[in-house]
């Protein structure tokens, strides 16, 4: 699932190509895509007819398109939806599944997501934060976030650090690549205690997060398959350059041991075990 680089690189992308933009005309080619709207398909066009995109933005994994209307489209892009900018007369994508064209007869914005767990949705007076994400902290690259109360809220619980750093609620944006590519520059094991860490150890950790997030957002995000591409249908590169994550059976870049893998929450999490001892 794209985590906070491949979602801040797309929203990079949007934001120089509609914001001004008004929209002339909504397609939805398939219901799935539009689900969180409960009101259905008629009242998503209804409401974004006409409407001019003023910005967007983005909170964790998700990205909003604020409107002149004090809407906003929610858009979230799952496992495989891709947000494409596209020329008016370019063919259909196989997976299309929502168009927006714009007065300016420019290139249009659409929807495509081959397994369909992404979805777009119309938060009514959402434009400066819809309420359907409102619960999700802020990222660790944003100006706001607070340094020293995530520290306590983290040392204040008892859990394990990665599943804390995969906590939405908590901080936002970092999922399970990002999370162990944090981990191994900071030399924690996942499963090391949350209130057994120290002040110092957290900012540490949070300085690692934030080098690890910038430098994938320099990259253009990570791409392991066709799925993740940018607006112009681009892959991110920085695979090329984890440490952790996905190097199974590696020599660790830092001491040389051979990198481990183990089960984590259905998924898997890539450490080195000369590095990243686990606790005892």
């Amino acid at each position: 699932m794209p985590e906070l680089p491949e979602v801040e690189t797309v929203r990079m992308g949007l934001a120089k190509w509609v914001t001004g933009r008004t929209i002339a005309a909504v397609e939805v080619h398939h219901p799935r895509a539009i689900r969180r709207h409960l009101p259905g398909d008629a009242h998503f066009i209804a409401m974004l007819t006409g409407r001019t995109i003023l910005d967007v933005s983005r909170r964790g994994k998700y990205l909003w398109l604020p409107l002149d209307s004090g809407d906003s489209v929610i858009a979230h892009l799952g496992m495989s939806g891709q947000l494409l900018m596209q020329p008016a007369d370019a063919e259909d994508e196989k997976h299309l599944r929502v168009r927006f064209a714009f007065t300016d007869g420019g290139p249009q914005l659409r929807f495509v997501d081959q397994r369909t767990f992404g979805g777009l949705s119309v938060s009514e007076g959402g434009a400066e934060l819809p309420d359907e994400i409102a619960h999700i902290a802020r990222d660790p690259m944003d100006p706001l976030f607070d340094d020293a109360a995530f520290s306590a809220r983290l040392r204040g619980r008892h859990t394990e650090i990665k599943r804390a750093l995969l906590d939405q609620t908590l901080i936002s944006g970092v999922g399970n690549i990002y999370a162990d590519e944090a981990l191994w520059r900071a030399m924690l094991h996942g499963t090391r205690p949350t209130d057994k860490l120290t002040r110092p150890a957290v900012s540490r950790l949070l300085a690692h997060v934030r080098d690890v997030l910038s430098e994938a957002i320099v990259a253009g995000g990570t791409s392991f398959d066709e799925l993740y591409v940018n607006v112009n249908g681009e892959s991110g590169y920085f695979d090329r350059s984890l440490n952790a994550y996905g190097r199974e059976g590696e020599p660790c870049k830092r001491c040389g041991a051979i990198m481990r893998r183990e089960s984590f929450m259905n998924r898997s999490s890539f450490s080195c075990p000369r590095c990243q001892p686990k606790p005892r």
